[in-house]
């Protein structure tokens, strides 16, 4: 494992975007010995159609008494460690898998590790029939199935496919054009629209911090195939990244840090808009008649990819109604299902465990369904966990059937109301947004993403004069709210620009009392723990691929959707909305001008006064769905 414990050390500094490696690799703790003793390690390099070959290392069980199914899962983040004689320490998406009968590929993607050719991010899928030159991950995918069906013995013709993040990626490219023996598939947090929501841009706010730590390592160009780490540390020199990107713009971060080592990062920055470079990049448009059974995983606090397993579960059940078409949402971290028990994240308990029930009574029987023919092991369409009530939730759909349309209206002096105002007065609330003090979006200071983001407390916000607190009274009863988020503002600002964050609280009793391993200086008496919250660029209210400026002075509606939450608000607490322009490093800095932030100078960040409407035709509000769910 030196290989790759070498990459994580260089990995671990860089936290972020695709790139959370814990979640990309089963965790450590399996049995290694059994592994070794149980199962026979080959590798092989395996050619693709235009005669590039792809490195993989195949894991085949010594007891050849039945055929077993194959377990496919591609990598840009190594399949190491390499050499026939050095063995993983666990195989497939759960320890529960090495004793299942299965044999287990894992590959580096082309251009990554000890594959040849040349790494493209987020490969565009070509469409239109394929010459013999033409690839992409689906025909890397259909050409390595087919490769591993024919050549290694003792296989029963039945493949499945998974992987995590970035490898969630290539789970959902293996469902386009899909290969005949491929019969099930796990996407799982895949990376799918990097523009629209997930890790790159959100409604095209760009998430900084995670990407420019990311792509400093992960986008350097890999100049031959190689075992060993190939990632120069790029040193930031300070842990205080609030400090670190107040002081650099866009051109100081090339010049200072990244040089011309990073292409991608030149690629992100050269397109501002949802254009053909982003368009090109989502398989959602090509999930059509989708043939292999398809298990789709997230967690709500997925600070990565929250947006992918949505929209990857919904596109299928729209554009693909005959698949066999499962969604798992549970309370997890990026990746957190795979690993742990899954009782509690950050200061949050779910009285059970979340993770391990979803490994051994969803994964595993869906794959043993689907790829082994096991009578009896079918699943629930869908399956989320509701936060708040922390109970588990299966129907047939998502949103759930029977959950109603209502609002959230934003009012005056404060107020949070399921009732829209009666009368139209002009009230609105004033707020300035400074660029030279932007709202941080935590309390840490870490040159990485701090996960625990999704469902921190929020009070070190609320007291700022620019954010703006919205509360309901005491809750008389639960309140479960099901299904996305539909934002509606009515702004005005003195600037041509502006970011919009709205955040959905659960304000918790003063009379809660913290858990005996809350940690020291936490109360989680009136905790305003976060719930979703996402960002919008102002000047993307209309059009992604298409920005218009706001006009000085003008109200205007600023339409965005949160992601989807499944949550009660329980009987006691309050629901609480935060309003604010900038959630800072996470999301860059609005210049608060027309203008392609990317080229931004020191000199064009300027102060704004923004101000919320709320009441009449103008009441700021959002779109929820309720759900009454009976214990």
């Amino acid at each position: 494992m030196k290989h790759f414990k070498n990459i994580l050390l260089i990995l671990a500094l860089t936290l972020a975007g695709h790139a959370f490696p814990s979640a990309q690799t089963p965790a450590a703790g399996g049995d290694a010995e059994y592994i070794r003793t149980h199962y026979t390690k080959i590798e092989r390099m395996i050619p693709m159609r235009d005669g590039v070959k792809l490195f993989t290392a195949i894991y085949v069980p010594n007891d050849r008494s039945e055929a077993c199914p194959i377990l496919l899962s591609r990598t840009p983040y190594t399949v190491s460690p390499y050499g026939e004689d050095r063995y993983r320490a666990s195989l497939g998406p759960s320890a529960a898998f090495a004793r299942e009968g299965y044999i287990f590929a894992y590959q580096d993607i082309r251009g990554r590790w000890m594959s040849e050719g040349e790494f493209v991010d987020d490969r565009p899928y070509i469409p239109d029939k394929k010459s013999r030159t033409d690839v992409d991950e689906s025909s890397d995918t259909y050409d390595t199935i087919e490769w591993l069906v024919k050549n290694i013995e003792g296989n029963n013709g039945r493949v499945g496919i998974y992987g995590i993040s970035y490898p969630g990626f290539y789970a959902t490219c293996g469902l386009l054009d899909s290969h005949p023996a491929l019969k099930a598939a796990s996407p799982q947090a895949p990376v799918t629209d990097l523009f629209v929501g997930d890790d790159t841009f959100h409604n095209g706010a760009f998430f900084l911090l995670g990407n420019f730590a990311f792509y400093a390592t992960f986008g350097q160009v890999r100049p031959a195939p190689t075992s060993q780490p190939y990632y120069a540390p790029v040193r930031f020199g300070t842990e205080d990244a609030y400090r670190f990107f107040l002081e650099n713009t866009y051109a100081d971060l090339k010049e200072k840090y990244l040089h011309d080592l990073v292409p991608i990062w030149d690629e992100m920055t050269e397109h501002d808009t949802y254009d053909a470079f982003w368009q090109s990049r989502t398989p959602l448009p090509h999930l059509r008649s989708v043939k292999p059974a398809v298990l789709t995983v997230g967690g709500w606090y997925d600070a990565e990819d929250l947006y992918g397993p949505l929209k990857t579960y919904a596109t299928i059940r729209k554009n693909s109604p005959d698949t066999r078409n499962h969604l798992v949402m549970g309370p997890w971290p990026h990746g957190g299902w795979s690993r742990g028990n899954g009782d509690a994240f950050g200061n949050v308990r779910f009285d059970s465990n979340t993770s391990e029930y979803y490994r051994d009574r969803i994964e595993l029987p869906f794959f043993n369904r689907h790829l082994k023919g096991v009578d009896g092991a079918d699943i629930p369409a869908v399956s989320v966990f509701v936060t708040g009530s922390n109970r588990w939730h299966t129907g047939d759909t998502w949103p759930p059937a029977g959950a109603q349309e209502a609002f959230l209206y934003l009012g005056a002096d404060g107020s949070l109301s399921f009732d829209a105002a009666p009368e139209a007065k002009g009230a609105a609330d004033e707020y300035v947004s400074d660029p030279a003090r932007p709202v941080p979006y935590t309390q840490a200071t870490a040159m990485r993403p701090v996960r625990e983001y999704m469902i921190e407390d929020q009070r070190f916000a609320a007291s700022r004069p620019d954010v703006m607190v919205y509360r309901t009274p005491v809750l008389e009863e639960d309140v479960t709210l099901s299904g996305p988020l539909a934002v509606e503002l009515f702004v005005s600002t003195t600037g041509t620009d502006a970011d919009f964050a709205v955040k959905l609280i659960d304000v918790y009793p003063d009379t809660t009392a913290s858990h005996p391993d809350t940690p020291p200086g936490v109360r989680l008496s009136a905790f305003q723990q976060l719930v979703r919250g996402d960002i919008i660029r102002a000047k993307f209210r209309n059009s992604l691929e298409r920005p218009e400026p706001l006009t000085s002075g003008e109200v205007t509606k600023v339409p965005f959707e949160l992601r989807d939450i499944a949550h009660t608000f329980r009987k006691g607490h309050r629901i609480m909305v935060q309003v604010q322009s900038s959630w800072f490093p996470l999301v860059d800095r609005n210049p608060q001008q027309f203008m392609d932030v990317f080229k931004a100078s020191a000199a064009d960040y300027r102060k704004a006064t923004h101000r919320i409407y709320l009441d009449g035709r103008q009441q700021s509000r959002i779109g929820v769905k309720r759900l009454t769910i009976h214990e």
